[in-house]
């Protein structure tokens, strides 16, 4: 039990982590900040890539999230 209240707390912190890269991303995008749009998608690559290493999420909710924000962009930057 006190293992799983350990993994609880890393694992709510890399969500928190996952949620905020995605904010970024968005957030800028909606601003028309591109350039600083595509270095907050790199970020979230990163994130989102340890966390589905870490098996936090499954690496196939990493890729359709992955995908959504660079499908967000790259609609932007048209």
């Amino acid at each position: 039990m006190r293992q799983n209240v350990k993994r609880r707390a890393i694992n709510l912190e890399v969500l928190s982590k996952i949620k905020k890269a995605e904010k970024a991303v968005r957030k800028n995008v909606t601003a028309g900040k591109l350039d600083e749009a595509k270095k907050a998608l790199q970020q979230a690559y990163a994130t989102l890539d340890k966390a589905a290493k870490k098996n936090v999420i499954h690496p196939n909710n990493a890729s359709r999230n992955k995908s959504r924000l660079s499908k967000l962009l790259s609609k932007a930057s048209k």
